[in-house]
């Protein structure tokens, strides 16, 4: 199999920082897609999986919200071909029961197409390097990927890439968290802990849905004026303490929704606390949901039940209209400072890093 060498930024240590070396990569398998990468955002998932890998894992490519130009394909693929551009978003097999019916979210191996770090056969298209790739079927911290049709999001060529590249997974999980996961009517009120860039898409979706009130809990002050800038009627500033009696204020009891995106176990204590009778705790950690008393309940989210293809289309089209603003939050960086977006993004300082690859160009 032919093989080509791309540059990526490969993790080899506990916390980084990110190397951006030379690899070799094979070509595409039947099957496969390969995605000369434009952009690609930086989502918390990455992140955490910065600082829990361990050396014994052996060196990885982290970055899974790409967006680019298709270069080459597999004689299988029918949906893509070389220059359309595409956005890339989480892998399933295509294979089990729910991939069959329409719900690659409760695909029966998404943890091991996402976080296994190869093929869903055991292969890695970087071995010859050393390094491990396939991070949520892409590895998009990179000038090139390798991803399949049922990552793939193909999209108009009059869009920016770089502005479309977190849609693939942040964005989508928390609007998906609202309008399909929760499915929140119009006229219910709703909190949102935590409103960095999940968050901040569960306060825009709720406010195309009609919530109200809508609640933006966060410690970090910018992110909360970007709250109610993008649809938050109130902000709470939680390092002030009392969240619980001003949301009561707010609400005059508790609240019907609560997307509690910050993964803080006292958060989550407190997004219960909150609720009214019938309410509902979204949590990001794709934990089981259950039942509490007074008939509320937790649900455990991933990718907010999107289907990306049918997803994604329907969020570029709210952002053309004009409410789904997901481009106030995006901070752009060249992809050598890769490390300095991640500590921005720590820091508070980007809500939203998104690193630029190279120009979109012709193929």
């Amino acid at each position: 199999m032919k093989t080509r060498m791309i540059r990526a930024a490969v993790l080899r240590r506990a916390g980084g920082p990110l190397e951006i070396e030379s690899l070799e990569m094979e070509g595409p398998r039947d099957d496969e897609v390969l995605v000369r990468i434009v952009a690609s955002g930086i989502c918390r998932t990455d992140i955490d999986m910065l600082d829990s890998w361990a050396a014994a894992d052996g060196p990885v490519v982290l970055g899974h919200e790409g967006a680019g130009v298709v270069e080459e394909t597999g004689g299988k693929v029918k949906g893509v071909r070389r220059g359309d551009h595409v956005v890339l978003s989480y892998q399933s097999c295509g294979r089990c029961r729910p991939c069959r019916s329409g719900r690659p979210t409760d695909c029966d191996r998404f943890f091991e197409a996402n976080f296994g770090f190869q093929r869903l056969d055991g292969s890695n298209a970087l071995h010859r390097s050393g390094v491990r790739g396939h991070f949520f079927g892409q590895s998009s911290f990179a000038t090139h990927a390798l991803a399949t049709e049922r990552n793939l999001v193909k999209v108009s060529r009059t869009l920016p890439l770089d502005r479309l590249a977190p849609l693939g997974c942040g964005l989508q999980t928390g609007a998906g968290t609202v309008m399909n996961s929760l499915a929140v009517p119009a006229g219910a009120s709703l909190a949102v802990f935590g409103t960095g860039a999940v968050g901040l898409a569960a306060v825009m979706a709720a406010r195309i849905a009609g919530a109200d009130p809508i609640i933006g809990v966060d410690v970090v002050p910018m992110r909360l004026k970007l709250a109610r800038e993008l649809g938050a009627g109130h902000v709470i500033d939680n390092r002030r303490g009392r969240t619980a009696a001003r949301i009561a204020a707010i609400t005059g009891s508790g609240v019907d929704y609560v997307v509690e995106t910050t993964g803080s176990p006292a958060m989550h204590r407190l997004a219960v606390d909150v609720l009214s009778p019938g309410g509902a705790v979204a949590l990001m950690t794709g934990e089981s949901g259950r039942e509490l008393p007074g008939g509320r309940r937790t649900v455990g989210i991933i990718q907010g039940d999107a289907v990306p293809q049918r997803f994604i289309p329907e969020l570029i089209r709210l952002h053309r209209e004009g409410q789904f603003s997901f481009d106030r939050i995006e901070k752009f960086y060249d992809f050598g400072r890769i490390n300095r977006a991640i500590a921005d993004a720590r820091k508070g300082r980007a809500v939203k890093p998104v690193l630029r690859m190279g120009e979109v160009r012709a193929v």
